[in-house]
């Protein structure tokens, strides 16, 4: 979004731009757990999905400084509500918390075999334009099969929701060390996760000017350990050694390879770049399975306020990372500075949140 945004404005406008369509999701994200009681987590999963597909055609065919900034500001606030729909939907089918771990990185798992799709599918759409409505409208129709499936089939509801109080659930969370302190931690991760997937394409293509058609497949190789470790992961969790030693090393290793990115320059070699880019989305894959598990082995679909401030946090964090991205860019554009602060705050931040996690240790089976 902030390449295409910066045709019509400066980084720093753009990443204010960008804040708005969270905050208005971080206003709305309270009001779920009742929408959720009332209309179930199908139905509002449909209605979310196509929201979000208009908003991409609107913003395919809205060129401009204003009609684009509206649209990609709602485009970008709606989906935290759409993968809380999903969460609820998953949670539902898990009977067991010992493969709660296997269970939800294999759902990761697929959301990023999309994912490592999409850069190749930009790379051959921008490969000899900026013609950023491509995109949109490629990801709009993209949203059209699950469309159809939400639409068609009848998943299942379990348990019904227990509703209580938003501040006394925020009260439950931090009070309770073990989820306030995977709670910070996730929400580290989404800082993470807007900082690097918005800021890297910015630098690397206006900065040091490398094309999209290279970028495409660089970004595409930089995906990969998402789709390669996250479930391997979830299982080792689930198994052996459980959550913590491998949140701590994805969050150092995330962050500092976060940081060396504005280290980076035009005379770089493109497996450098690749290698640096490559180590961000292993340490941050660590960090995703991990967190994603952990808090899901202590709650379930029932408690629909934990799991809603939970997925609160995308929003959240969508709200927070580009005012301090827009905050370090505001004084001269320094990208190095950029890359470092934010790298700095990943791994250092992340790493003390994880020391307050109880770890999970597996039940292993005695012999007789």
């Amino acid at each position: 979004m902030i390449p295409y945004l910066t045709q019509y404005m400066s980084d720093v406008r753009a990443g204010v731009v960008i804040a708005m369509g969270p905050l208005a999701a971080c206003l709305l994200f309270p009001l779920m757990p009742r929408l959720v009681a009332k209309y179930g987590a199908q139905q509002l999963a449909l209605v979310v999905s196509i929201l979000e597909m208009l908003s991409l055609f609107a913003l395919a065919g809205a060129p401009g400084a204003v009609t684009g900034s509206i649209f990609a500001a709602l485009s970008l606030g709606i989906q935290p509500f759409l993968a809380y729909q999903l969460d609820l939907l998953l949670e539902a089918t898990v009977e067991e918390e010992g493969v709660t771990g296997r269970v939800r990185t294999m759902f990761i798992t697929g959301w990023n075999l999309a994912a490592l799709a999409a850069p190749l599918l930009i790379g051959a759409l921008l490969a000899s334009t900026d013609a950023y409505y491509r995109v949109f409208i490629a990801a709009a129709g993209g949203i059209i099969p699950l469309i159809v499936l939400l639409a068609a089939s009848k998943l299942p509801l379990g348990r019904p929701p227990v509703l209580s109080r938003m501040d006394d659930t925020l009260r439950r969370i931090f009070r309770d060390r073990d989820l306030a302190a995977v709670t910070v931690a996730h929400f580290i991760l989404y800082l993470f996760f807007f900082w690097a997937p918005f800021y890297t394409p910015l630098y690397l293509h206006t900065v040091l000017g490398i094309p999209w058609s290279e970028l495409g497949w660089m970004f595409a190789v930089m995906l990969v350990p998402y789709v390669l470790i996250e479930f391997p992961a979830g299982v080792i969790a689930d198994k052996f050694i459980g959550d913590k030693e491998m949140m701590f090393a994805g969050f150092l290793i995330a962050g500092a390879a976060l940081g060396a990115i504005g280290l980076l320059t035009a005379a770089s070699p493109i497996w450098l770049i690749v290698a640096v880019l490559v180590a961000t989305r292993i340490g941050a894959g660590l960090v995703e399975s991990m967190t994603e598990g952990h808090f899901f082995r202590l709650v379930s679909e029932k408690d629909i306020n934990s799991v809603s401030i939970f997925r609160g946090i995308w929003p959240l964090s969508e709200l927070i990372a580009p005012l301090i991205g827009s905050a370090i860019l505001i004084f001269g554009n320094n990208f190095g500075a950029f890359f470092a602060i934010t790298g700095g705050i990943v791994a250092i931040g992340g790493a003390i949140t994880t020391l307050f996690i109880r770890d999970f240790r597996p039940v292993r089976p005695v012999r007789a």
